[in-house]
């Protein structure tokens, strides 16, 4: 017989990236199983290099109670001049030389003066401006990277993981509440609000989603009786399932794999005994 594990993710903001560069980081519409693993993983207390196998083998399956309002950061990195930390030059040594080379060729003061608190730097490659003699980057014509990421406003998620091992659910169900690292809903600003993991309950995951009513939304409870849509984890080549590229294989920073899996998609219809959320803020 098989359990299924609901978890709850909602908070301010999510970022879900699906396929991201430094300059553009985009969030998928839904969860990524990848990076449900990752969270189940880092709640565990797991090496990123740790094999993932036994959650890799959990069914997965997402609603979408709220789905969110996509909103743009807008960002720019580098250029300008950034206060030089006492820190800076106690941690670097390299800093500290490159801090005291440039003020000695701007006839400024010398390393370890009082005054040097009053001076100004870029974090990397410090020079003298020869006009005002401030410290800034060491290239004065470099112009800032500009960079955009793409998040969901108050969104509100329910996966499901299904599986034969009741004992493996608890476990994962106790860490995502009692988690060994920090956890975050896709970006490490983006910290998770209120109860994650919610109660396990047997069946599948399309008999757990119809058993538990909506997440409360922005406005709050939501009574208008909506259908939601959900994507549910399918057998490959499964009739209407379509392929997704997200089923991980291994988190290892040197050699991350991802393979493919199938999903459906599907309307849920919400059970009239349906049990509320015990969720504590």
């Amino acid at each position: 017989m098989t359990h299924v594990l609901l978890v709850r993710l909602a908070a301010p903001l999510q970022s879900w990236g699906a396929v991201s560069r430094f300059s553009h980081r985009d969030t998928h519409s839904r969860p990524t199983k990848s990076a449900v693993i990752g969270l189940c993983a880092s709640a565990l207390g797991r090496d990123r290099t740790d094999p993932v196998d036994d959650l890799a083998g959990l069914v997965f399956g997402v609603r979408a109670d709220h789905p969110g309002t996509p909103v743009r950061d807008y960002h720019s990195v580098g250029a300008g001049k950034f206060p030089l930390r006492p820190r800076d030059l106690i941690t670097d040594h390299r800093r500290a030389a490159a801090v005291a080379k440039s003020m000695e060729a701007a006839d400024g003061p010398s390393f370890g003066h009082h005054e040097l608190a009053g001076w100004y730097g870029a974090p990397k490659k410090i020079a003298a401006d020869p006009v005002s003699g401030t410290l800034v980057s060491g290239e004065l014509s470099r112009t800032a990277l500009i960079t955009e990421r793409w998040y969901l406003s108050d969104a509100a998620f329910v996966v499901g993981l299904q599986h034969e091992d009741r004992a493996l659910l608890e476990e994962i169900a106790y860490a995502l509440e009692h988690p060994k690292q920090l956890l975050w809903l896709g970006r490490k600003s983006c910290p998770p609000s209120g109860t994650l993991a919610a109660e396990i309950l047997p069946g599948t995951v399309a008999e757990a989603f119809a058993a538990k009513r909506l997440l409360p939304g922005p406005n709050g409870p939501d009574t208008s009786g909506r259908r939601p849509w959900a994507w549910l984890q399918a057998a490959p080549g499964a009739r209407g399932a379509s392929p997704v590229n997200d089923q991980p294989v291994s988190f290892d920073p040197a050699h991350r794999v991802h393979a493919t899996r199938w999903e459906t998609r599907m309307r849920v219809t919400i059970a009239p005994t349906a049990t509320e959320w015990d969720i504590i803020p």
